[in-house]
């Protein structure tokens, strides 16, 4: 019997460690990976300055894919060095909810997030990715705190 595991991903040392710890210590023999990755093409579109130039426009777009193929390159490596089945799903949208959707649509069975360990008071202000997923999933969910970047 196999499980889906989602594992939210992005171009932080944090979800690398993340990506790491489950792969050392909660993998299980079967396991098909979906690694989440959301866009930052959002931020663009909240900057409305920006939007009247679309030679910045186009160019912040191709730098965004340019990172992302990078961050696909990099753990499709991981991937294959463990001899790990799985895919990369592109999302948009907000991180945490992208990351929920996504384990509803793969029917995911655990989904991993790494996470800065922010303060209370900077949780509340800017949000968590990893507090929105704990809260707003399903399915188990194992978060990687404070896992220290090398």
């Amino acid at each position: 019997m196999s499980r889906t595991v989602v594992i939210g991903v992005d171009n932080s040392e944090y979800a690398e460690k993340a990506f790491d710890f489950y792969t050392e210590h909660a993998m299980l023999k079967g396991d098909k990976i979906v690694l989440v990755h959301v866009s930052e093409y959002t931020s663009l579109v909240q900057a409305p300055a920006l939007l009247t130039d679309p030679v910045v426009v186009t160019e912040l777009i191709k730098e965004e894919e340019l990172k992302v193929k990078h961050l696909v390159d990099k753990y499709s490596e991981k991937m294959k060095k463990l001899h790990l089945g799985g895919k990369v799903k592109q999302m948009a949208g907000k991180s945490g909810e992208a990351i929920i959707a996504a384990a509803k649509e793969e029917k995911a069975g655990l989904i991993v997030v790494g996470t800065r360990g922010m303060g209370k008071v900077r949780r509340t202000f800017i949000g968590s990715v990893s507090d929105y997923v704990l809260h707003h999933s399903d399915v188990p969910v194992l978060i990687c705190r404070n896992v220290q970047p090398s």
